[in-house]
C-alpha cells in the first residue's frame, strides 16, 4: 500500500499530562531535553495551524498544571481537565475533542511513555486511528521504562517518530513560503546544533568576503 505523508489536512497533535509535577519524576530524559522536544511539537501544531488536543491531570491533581514552557505556546487554547482514568479516552471531553478533529492520524506524546501514554495510544488504534508517538517530547520515570513502553507500542502498530521528523514531513519543502519562516524558526529555538552549525558556516562566509 502506497504511503501517504502526514499533512496538516490529515492529521492532529495530542499532548498529554505533561505536567511540571512529572518532571520531577522523569529520568529517561533531562527536564530540558524533554520541555524541548514537547515546546517544539506544541509550535509545530502553532506553525501548520492542526488540530491540537491537550489534556492534563484534574485541576489540584499533586502532578500540577502544565508546563510554563508549554502553557506559553498554547495560550488561550483549551486544555481538557480529566477526572479520570490514566487513559485519556475514559473522558467523555477528552474522546469528544479527538473525534471533534475529523482526523484519524494522531501524533501524540506526552507522560508517562508507560502509562497514561501506552494505554491512550493503544484505545486510539483500537478506535480505528493510526498513531505516532513522538519519543522525544515523551519520558518515563526510567530509559527502560520509556524504550520498553515504545517496544510494546511498536508491536502493537504504533510509529515511533521525533519532533524533528514531524516538523520536516510536514514542512516537505524550504520552497513552501508560508511556514517555511515559522518551521526555521523554531528549527534554530530547539535545535542547538543545527543552529550552531548555521552560525559557524555564515561566520566563515563573512570571513572569506573580507
Amino acid at each position: 500500500m502506497a504511503r501517504k505523508p502526514l499533512s496538516r489536512d490529515n492529521s492532529a497533535i495530542v499532548l498529554i499530562d505533561h505536567a511540571i509535577g512529572f518532571s520531577n519524576l522523569i529520568r529517561s530524559h533531562t527536564p530540558e531535553e524533554h520541555i524541548n522536544g514537547t515546546v517544539a511539537l506544541a509550535k509545530i501544531a502553532k506553525i501548520f495551524e492542526m488540530p491540537l488536543v491537550v489534556t492534563n491531570g484534574y485541576y489540584g491533581a499533586p502532578s500540577g498544571p502544565l508546563y510554563p514552557e508549554l502553557a506559553v505556546i498554547l495560550g488561550d487554547h483549551p486544555v481538557i481537565s480529566r477526572s479520570q482514568g490514566y487513559d485519556a479516552f475514559y473522558d467523555d471531553h477528552f474522546s469528544a475533542a479527538i473525534e471533534a478533529t475529523g482526523r484519524r492520524r494522531l501524533i501524540m506524546a506526552g507522560l508517562q511513555t508507560d502509562v497514561c501514554v501506552a494505554q491512550t495510544a493503544l484505545t486510539a488504534l483500537d478506535r480505528g486511528h493510526e498513531v505516532y508517538l513522538v519519543v522525544d517530547a515523551s519520558a518515563a520515570t526510567s530509559r527502560e521504562s520509556h524504550d520498553t513502553a515504545v517496544l510494546r507500542l511498536v508491536q502493537a502498530g504504533v510509529i515511533p517518530v521525533g519532533w524533528l521528523a514531524i516538523g520536516a514531513e510536514l514542512q516537505c519543502s524550504w520552497t513552501e513560503e508560508a511556514t517555511a519562516p515559522g518551521f526555521d524558526k523554531m528549527i534554530y529555538e530547539h535545535l542547538g546544533p543545527w543552529s550552531h552549525q548555521n552560525g559557524l558556516l555564515g561566520d566563515a562566509r563573512k570571513y572569506a568576503a573580507k
